[in-house]
């Protein structure tokens, strides 16, 4: 049987190589060497060669082997019945024939089943489109994307798709937006957001090993986008910590410097009538440095000097802090606490500088809408597993799609006086803490933060 193995092989990878008459001939051969073996071992030493053979090939290409693959079968065991039974009739042969071809059929139903059950399952949506643009495959991941039953897409051409009622708008444009990259541009790769904020990679893939067909492959890389945003951000804090570095003591020395001379000449200037000059000279001197100061808190704030706090408690004492300023800006703000007895292990300072923030450009927005709706902040309080979650909501005017992107980019701001480092420190005390932060948002509809921090055990 050994022996047999060894030839077998390097004899049917030469016929599914070259399909050759020679390497045809090699299955005669072998055939006419085969005696006291079962055609059962056969069929079992075709099976072991053929699955080294599709190892390392598609599902579409392991089915076409696989079936080129019972003519060098066919060609070695009729050979084999001939020498080893040569008193049978014709219909004896045929009979016998008969039942290996149905053993071999039933051999590729259960390959294909077993490549068809991958594609099925895998995390990639995949649809096979023929060369006439007809759905002729779709996974169970591809219906959940497209959010539709596969049944009613098979069969479909691109303009059924695009007139189909169940799917939504949003899906529809996308499905356009690819046919137009693949037919018009001959791409390949395409990523783009959906509607729900959701990246998607899409991997198209056509040609002569699919005779004419066109594989679609989608795969949803949010998760990877939001690491390589987060490494990102991570690369450019670190960097603006390195100039922070460099400069914030050979500014502050000289403004320092400064500000104390304009103060002993301010009774001079307010003899010549010009003590708006000192005025605003120490004002812009004061702004400079709280510039200053929010830098070096970007580039490295200091490291958190954590105890046991109550959250309720915490953010009682920030609504008290802000409940003037949401007052005067025409807004109110509620506090609820699904448990008040949440306690966090954080540095208050930090902790309580990261929700003014966010409370302060809640009040912001809200001012920043002409209509004369009145202004809410909602600030509520919960557990989420071994976190405590802390969201803050407001009505205001919300952000678009670019600002969410760049939100905690340093400098980021659509303030006219903002130095656009609040956020940008607000995220690294958090992170520093352990937690993350999340931000929803669109135009017109209010902001939502969503500060997660580990609860202290």
């Amino acid at each position: 049987m050994q022996a047999i193995r060894k030839r077998y092989f390097p004899a049917l990878a030469e016929y599914m190589r070259s399909g050759s008459e020679a390497s045809l001939f090699e299955a005669t051969e072998i055939g006419k060497l085969l005696h006291d073996i079962h055609p059962e071992d056969i069929i079992a030493i075709h099976e072991e060669s053929m699955q080294k053979l599709v190892a390392n090939v598609d599902s579409d290409e392991a089915l076409s082997l696989y079936s080129r693959s019972f003519i060098f079968l066919i060609e070695l065991m009729v050979a084999f019945r001939f020498r080893l039974q040569p008193e049978q009739t014709p219909d004896q042969r045929f009979s016998d024939m008969r039942d290996m071809l149905l053993s071999s059929h039933r051999s590729v139903r259960m390959v294909k089943n077993k490549y068809e059950n991958v594609l099925q399952h895998m995390d990639s949506g995949i649809a096979i489109l023929d060369s006439d643009g007809i759905l002729s495959f779709v996974n169970v991941q591809m219906a959940k994307l497209l959010d539709i039953p596969r049944k009613t897409l098979i069969g479909c051409n691109i303009i059924d798709m695009l007139w189909h009622s169940q799917l939504n708008r949003g899906t529809k444009r996308i499905i356009l937006r690819v046919f137009k990259e693949i037919h018009l541009r001959r791409s390949r790769y395409l990523e783009f957001q959906d509607v729900n904020g959701r990246f998607l990679l899409v991997t198209v893939t056509y040609g002569d090993q699919l005779d004419g067909d066109y594989l679609i492959s989608v795969k949803d890389v949010t998760e990877y986008k939001q690491i390589e945003q987060s490494a990102y951000q991570n690369d450019k804090l670190a960097m603006l910590g390195k100039i922070a570095a460099a400069i914030a003591h050979e500014i502050r020395n000289p403004l320092t410097s400064i500000r104390g001379f304009i103060q002993l000449l301010k009774p001079h200037l307010a003899q010549l009538g010009k003590d708006e000059y000192s005025r605003i000279i120490l004002t812009e001197i004061d702004r400079a440095n709280d510039i200053i100061y929010e830098f070096l808190n970007s580039s490295k704030p200091s490291a958190p000097m954590k105890q046991k706090v109550p959250i309720h408690s915490l953010l009682k004492e920030v609504i008290l802090l802000s409940d003037s300023e949401a007052l005067l800006n025409g807004c109110q703000i509620h506090l609820e606490s699904y448990d008040e007895e949440l306690a966090i292990s954080i540095d208050v300072k930090q902790v309580k500088q990261v929700i003014l923030n966010m409370v302060r450009n809640a009040i912001d927005a809200i001012g920043e809408i002409e209509t004369q709706r009145s202004g809410r902040i909602d600030i509520v309080t919960r557990r989420d597993g071994r976190d405590a979650e802390i969201t803050i909501r407001d009505n205001g005017k919300g952000m678009d799609t670019m600002t969410k992107s760049k939100l905690f980019d340093p400098f980021f701001t659509t303030k006219a006086s903002g130095t656009g480092l609040g956020l940008s420190v607000s995220y690294r005390i958090v992170r520093n803490h352990g937690g993350k932060i999340r931000v929803s948002s669109n135009p017109g509809e209010g902001t939502e933060f969503n500060i997660y921090l580990p609860l202290a055990e």
